[in-house]
């Protein structure tokens, strides 16, 4: 069983969400978790202010802080830096606006404690959960037409791409160079494009499509043209190559 778990959590105008995120990890979970840190990404509400109340409430938490917005790649990247510091053994990136369900925290470690992954996804399009829990048709459908291109180019059967909802072990954080990938929303992405150029092993597991009004920062069709400059740079060999 892999011990020293970080929570990882990116939080731009995250103020009305963040405490029911915390809220919600349940104790199961909590009770392997060493440490949670989240980055104030430059946020312009009162994210910076919720957090420093929730340092009351959580002992193990670490607030980091961006004085601007920096993008939700090198959010994360600071975020990491961290955790690969304070020796962790794995990072569980949750995002602080709730769509992302922390109760599949236990469920979400398993690959990594049977030692089966380095590197886990929560996904929306398992087990036809997306459109039921309120994706919009839109998404649901670029996310397929790009998830078809994706798999295609890489060669694997991967459900998605496009969950945030990561897990790394700390070989993952150790061996991938993610000082160098995107500051933008398809750092994810690049991460699992990396792990599979390394030979790493990538699981998922089913998580719950949750949308309840919070404001998405993605811009869809930016996200989706950097999604295919990711698989043309992969056939082109560029990753190879970091």
């Amino acid at each position: 069983m892999v011990d020293n778990v970080f929570v990882l959590m990116p939080a731009y105008n995250a103020g009305k969400t963040i405490e029911k995120v915390f809220a919600r990890i349940p104790a199961e979970a909590m009770r392997r978790i060493t440490r949670m840190v989240a980055v104030n990404d430059g946020s312009k509400d009162d994210t910076l202010a919720v957090l420093e109340r929730l340092r009351l409430q959580y002992p193990n938490l670490v607030v980091l802080n961006h004085e601007i917005n920096r993008g939700y790649g090198e959010a994360e990247k600071t975020l990491l830096r961290y955790a690969v510091k304070e020796g962790a053994g794995a990072a569980i990136l949750l995002h602080s606006d709730g769509q992302y369900s922390p109760e599949k925290i236990p469920e979400l470690l398993d690959p990594l404690d049977r030692d089966t992954a380095d590197m886990v996804q929560g996904s929306r399009m398992m087990d036809g959960g997306a459109l039921r829990g309120g994706m919009p048709l839109y998404k649901y459908v670029a996310n397929k037409a790009l998830t078809a291109i994706e798999n295609l180019a890489f060669g694997l059967r991967l459900a998605e791409y496009h969950s945030g909802y990561m897990l790394y072990s700390r070989r993952a954080m150790l061996e991938i160079p993610w000082e160098r990938l995107s500051n933008s929303f398809d750092f994810d992405l690049e991460m699992m494009v990396l792990a599979l150029v390394k030979g790493m092993r990538i699981a998922q597991v089913a998580i719950p499509t949750i949308y309840a009004g919070e404001k998405s920062h993605v811009n869809s069709v930016k996200y989706g043209f950097d999604v295919l400059s990711v698989v043309w740079n992969y056939k082109r060999g560029k990753y190879d190559r970091l």
